[in-house]
């Protein structure tokens, strides 16, 4: 994953006192995740082991993790408390206590993320201070989050372009009789050996025939059959930053209406494309691929949302629905991926990773949005 470096570090760090004071929130509580690495460049996995990072709107943050962490905070590029504990469980909630007295909790309102924060940190800061009271700090963080910099853009543009070049390496592989877990196993293949990352946002959905009307169909050993739809959601992971893709293929020609279904979801893709820019919300963007689908007759079997916000997570802020008025700003990044599944028959979807620009918005993916056809 990337580090950023401390002048991006310190800037997020006034970002987010400034965001926290919005929210009403005194302290910021977040553990091991893409916020941890965002906000202070450490790197932890999520084990047995608790880490949590206290960060106040005023004074200096503090941190808990085990000794055999507390070299990775020896070079921060910001001041720190670090209050670590041993083996021995005893250990543990003193460590808490320390880190609280420190960063005072006491009857003050403390900001975690409910997605992420585990009961395990939960209950030792419960513990540690009896009268806060906990609320969610996920808008907070979301704000700084959801508008991505000029390196991260960056990131994101390299793995969708590992995630582009893979696929056009696995697709000479497609044959009939092959299953999908055969192609699964080779675009993964691909993607690590073109330089992704080995955490990739998710295992591919590789779905034939009448599986690709599962919108998260799982490749199982399914062989592909002539006239067969091919669904292929797939993505990279560059340094941490994600990408999120999908694309239609059959082989040979499909019948008529799974060809027609996905003429119409690569127009609705086109409308929220072209609809996307500065102050336009994520409601419009919804409703502009919704109603393509819908005047065409289609509109219930359209059963998710647009879209997701995307970068250290595969799915983050902004969420692309219907009842969603967040207007979109420049460095927003996110997802355009309309859909039509016809149960027992199969489906369609078209996803393109968007960024919000100055005067409107463009693609990181470029890779032919049309069906196209394989093996003649």
């Amino acid at each position: 994953m990337s580090s950023p470096d401390s002048d991006t570090i310190l800037h997020r760090h006034a970002q987010l006192r400034e965001a926290l004071k919005e929210e009403n929130i005194d302290v910021l509580v977040i553990n091991p995740g893409p916020s941890l690495t965002y906000l202070t460049g450490l790197h932890f996995h999520l084990s047995e082991r608790p880490v949590v990072f206290l960060f106040p709107v005023q004074g200096t943050p503090a941190i808990v993790l085990p000794e055999l962490e507390e070299q990775k905070v020896k070079s921060t590029a910001f001041d720190v408390h670090s209050y670590t504990y041993g083996e021995s469980l005893e250990s543990w909630g003193p460590a808490f206590l320390r880190a609280t007295e420190h960063v005072p909790l006491a009857d003050l309102r403390v900001g975690v993320e409910p997605v992420h924060l585990r009961v395990l940190e939960l209950r030792f800061l419960e513990k540690a201070a009896p009268s806060a009271t906990f609320v969610s700090g996920e808008q907070a963080v979301a704000k700084l989050r959801m508008q991505k910099d000029d390196a991260e853009l960056d990131l994101m543009l390299r793995a969708t372009h590992i995630a582009e070049k893979a696929l056009k390496k696995t697709l000479p592989l497609v044959r009939e009789g092959v299953t999908e877990t055969e192609i699964a196993g080779q675009l993964i293949g691909h993607m690590l050996a073109l330089g992704s990352g080995g955490e990739l946002p998710f295992q591919p959905i590789i779905a034939f025939g009448a599986n690709s009307a599962n919108p998260h169909a799982v490749p199982g050993e399914y062989e592909l059959m002539r006239g067969d739809l091919l669904l292929f959601d797939w993505g990279a992971n560059y340094r941490g930053y994600f990408s999120d893709l999908t694309r239609m293929f059959s082989l040979g020609e499909p019948d008529g209406e799974l060809r027609n279904i996905t003429d119409i979801v690569h127009r609705a893709n086109t409308a929220g494309r072209k609809i996307a820019a500065p102050d336009i919300s994520a409601a419009q963007i919804d409703g502009a691929t919704r109603s393509v689908i819908a005047e065409a007759g289609y509109g219930e079997y359209f059963v998710h949302r647009t879209g997701h916000g995307l970068g250290l997570e595969v799915h983050e802020a902004p969420f692309i629905r219907g009842d969603n008025p967040r207007l979109l700003k420049p460095g927003m990044t996110f997802t355009i991926e309309p859909g039509i599944y016809l149960n027992g028959r199969g489906g369609a979807r078209i996803e393109d990773d968007m960024v919000i620009t100055n005067d409107g918005a463009r693609s990181l993916s470029t890779f032919p949005r049309e069906l196209t056809l394989l093996g003649g």
